[in-house]
């Protein structure tokens, strides 16, 4: 299929050039360096003064320096998605790839950290133990349950927000996506009948989040590996040891009580969340005709959906969409976590509570309806949407105004011009780099694969 070979040249051209680049990230003064009579303020002795004022004052580090700005990626390389638990080393160009994300969508200065820790309480520990360098906390591809222990240690121990992309960033496209599929199809969130196939920690937290957003419990049924989820399931003790947060679920979801397969699930569904493993074939038809009429599928494994939307739409479906940009209708994280991070960071956020990724994916989702622009092949904006980064931010930093947890209040329209300023000015540079060959076009990149 045209979509397999795109991604094998892709996946060509990304080794050659990842040699060629040696790495996607690189730090640059922000202060301007005329002489080395500069060092004397940027270094010794003026910074001593700064030191002392930030040792007085610590929450001067906001204001003294790029702390406001800094991200870490923390990963142990447990989870990576689609490759699996590859380690820390083999995590690091999947991090560099999503700090360079993170600037040229966010204007985010983040830093990839992937470490050699893989028990949750080293990692807990080493996030707790980096906080005074950063703005906030990133934790990316790392294995479930672990992940979820990792995350809600760190945001009760910590005073930055912490936050779990795999978890909350693809719950919160997922939600976004869902706002504007239940509209089309003339549904309300508290009614709907959803299913989350796969318990992993994308759909627990998918489903914890629309809990939150006002989904019944007793309207979503889990199917993992074993089937459904359900209290008199046999292994609940183990589960109650070993996932917590997968018990929790059984035990308030699936009011009907239905056991078995994915197919007993899907019977009177209307949307079909599915974050299992690659397909195409992890999902039959026969499943999806068993689905309510105007059905809703989220096909959201990479780099395979679990069915192909062809498929799907001849099985009755009638919204379909994946994690990828070559078909319709991308529910991806990169439409969301660039946007919440710049949010917290600007207005300085202590945590990011549900209510605050809610409020990002109405405001994701609602710039869709707003432009007229809201069809069946497009219920979500794409990341060539510029506007919607800025404008995901302000709707975050005014909802963490509004809760009491910012350390500054802006206001919306404030907050929306902070962010819009950083991310043109990071644009703007990084082309002006471009322009001025400081950044190597990858033509060049190719003449020398050529020669060699």
């Amino acid at each position: 299929m045209p979509q397999i070979k795109k991604a094998v040249d892709a996946s060509k051209l990304a080794l050659e050039y990842s040699r060629y680049y040696q790495g996607k990230m690189q730090t640059i003064p922000k202060v301007p360096v005329t002489s080395l009579d500069d060092f004397s303020v940027w270094y010794t002795p003026g910074v001593a003064a700064v030191s002392l004022a930030v040792a007085k004052d610590p929450s001067l580090s906001f204001e003294y320096t790029n702390r406001w700005n800094m991200l870490c990626i923390l990963t142990d390389g447990s989870r990576v998605l689609g490759l699996g638990d590859i380690g820390p080393e083999g995590s690091l160009p999947v991090m560099e790839g999503k700090a360079l994300i993170y600037k040229y969508l966010g204007g985010v200065d983040a830093i990839p950290v992937p470490i050699s820790a893989h028990e949750p309480e080293k990692m807990i520990e080493f996030g707790a133990t980096i906080e005074p360098a950063f703005g906030a906390i990133h934790l990316e591809d790392i294995a479930s349950p672990k992940c979820f222990q990792i995350l809600d240690e760190l945001k009760t121990r910590l005073h930055i927000p912490v936050w779990h992309d795999d978890q909350q960033g693809t719950a919160g496209v997922i939600l976004a996506g869902l706002y504007n599929s239940l509209i089309l199809t003339n549904r309300k969130l508290n009614d709907a009948k959803i299913v989350l196939m796969g318990a992993g920690a994308a759909n627990i937290a998918a489903a914890r989040l629309l809990i939150s957003a006002g989904a019944k419990p007793g309207n979503i049924i889990l199917v993992d590996s074993k089937g459904i989820l359900h209290p008199e399931r046999e292994d609940m003790d183990r589960m109650l040891l070993q996932n917590k947060w997968k018990y929790e679920l059984a035990l308030i979801t699936n009011s009907e009580r239905r056991q078995g397969d994915i197919d007993e699930a899907a019977r009177g569904a209307d949307a079909l969340i599915a974050a299992s493993k690659p397909g195409p074939h992890t999902l039959s038809k026969s499943t999806l005709t068993r689905m309510n009429k105007d059905a809703i599928l989220f096909a959201l494994s990479n780099p395979v959906p679990e069915i192909w939307p062809k498929e799907a739409k001849e099985a009755g479906v009638r919204i379909v969409a994946t994690g990828r940009s070559d078909f319709p209708n991308q529910v991806n994280n990169s439409l969301i976590f660039p946007s919440i991070i710049r949010g917290v960071l600007d207005v300085r956020s202590k945590a990011i509570p549900d209510e605050v990724i809610i409020e990002a994916a109405k405001e994701l989702a609602g710039y869709a309806e707003r432009n007229r622009s809201l069809t069946d092949e497009h219920i979500l904006p794409t990341m060539m949407d510029w506007e919607i980064y800025p404008l995901v931010a302000s709707a975050v930093g005014e909802s963490c105004v509004k809760l009491g947890i910012s350390r500054i209040k802006l206001s919306r329209e404030q907050a929306r011009h902070r962010a819009q300023e950083i991310i043109q000015k990071t644009q703007k540079m990084i082309d002006s780099l471009q322009k001025s060959n400081l950044i190597e076009p990858v033509t060049k990149a190719s003449k020398q694969r050529k020669r060699s």
